[in-house]
């Protein structure tokens, strides 16, 4: 499985907009397409609003990438 860490520099970051920061998709829109066909899991829980706000401390998997989401300093 591979890790990345993500570090947010906010409040939150869209589920379908943090799928695009990390390399994941091409655009926020692909991102929707993705969270949409149920194969995004939050903190080990299926995930299907396409904006959901993902907070530092979270998780988000898809396929066999984990993303680690951490507060910026």
């Amino acid at each position: 499985m591979q890790h990345i860490q993500f570090e947010l520099d906010r409040d939150y970051v869209e589920l379908n907009q943090l799928l695009k920061l990390v390399g994941l998709c091409d655009s926020g829109g692909a991102g929707k397409m993705i969270v949409a066909g149920g194969d995004v899991y939050v903190d080990g829980q299926q995930e299907l609003r396409k904006t959901c706000k993902i907070h530092a401390g979270q998780v988000v998997q898809l396929d066999d990438v984990e993303i680690h989401v951490i507060a910026a300093e």
